[in-house]
């Protein structure tokens, strides 16, 4: 993430909050490196020949972010978390258009890593993933957010510790929960 004044960012924040749209336009320039490591985390996470790119999927973000009727972002931190959920919506409406187009055929898969899947490199389907992390956000909303800004976000856990206001001990602890959850859930799902 890079070195933008985080006064700056929090005002302008704050005018946008107060129904001011072109405090957006005025953030973005600020925060467009923060959207285009997160897409790229997202996409790289993504099969290997998906037609989006880093530079659209930001694209998309914005323009959805445009939408947004009086934001209540707290700070850079919570505006990345928020851009990370839209990344996620907009990869999943893509693919789940992409597969009704084929009548599922040709899933995307993904590699977990070892934090998630004890089996290293094993492919999952991006939207088996997205329905399990659904599920997991119903039964524990803040194991979800830790995997979702883990995973897709790319953060570490002392950067999720301190986003989330946990412990990094605790961070660690969910994570660990969250990935038997997922690894279970997944697993039911390859065998049905």
């Amino acid at each position: 993430m890079q070195a933008t004044g985080p006064l700056a960012i929090s005002q302008l924040l704050a005018k946008w909050r107060e129904g001011d749209h072109e405090a957006l336009r005025a953030l973005v320039p600020l925060l467009y490196d923060d959207l285009r490591q997160v897409a790229h985390q997202y996409l790289r996470k993504a099969r290997p020949c998906h037609t989006l790119q880093t530079t659209a999927l930001a694209h998309e973000t914005y323009l959805r972010l445009e939408q947004q009727h009086a934001p209540q972002f707290q700070n850079r931190q919570h505006f990345a978390t928020v851009c990370a959920l839209l990344m996620r919506q907009i990869l999943m409406g893509y693919e789940r258009t992409r597969q009704a187009g084929k009548r599922g055929g040709n899933a995307t898969t993904i590699a977990l890593d070892e934090a998630i899947l004890p089996a290293k490199g094993r492919a999952v389907d991006l939207i088996s993933l997205d329905d399990a992390l659904n599920g997991l956000a119903r039964l524990d909303p803040q194991q979800s957010r830790i995997v979702q800004l883990r995973f897709f976000g790319g953060l570490s856990i002392e950067e999720t510790a301190q986003l989330l206001e946990l412990s990094p001990a605790t961070v660690k602890r969910h994570w660990a929960t969250a990935g038997v959850w997922l690894h279970r859930e997944l697993s039911r799902e390859a065998h049905a």
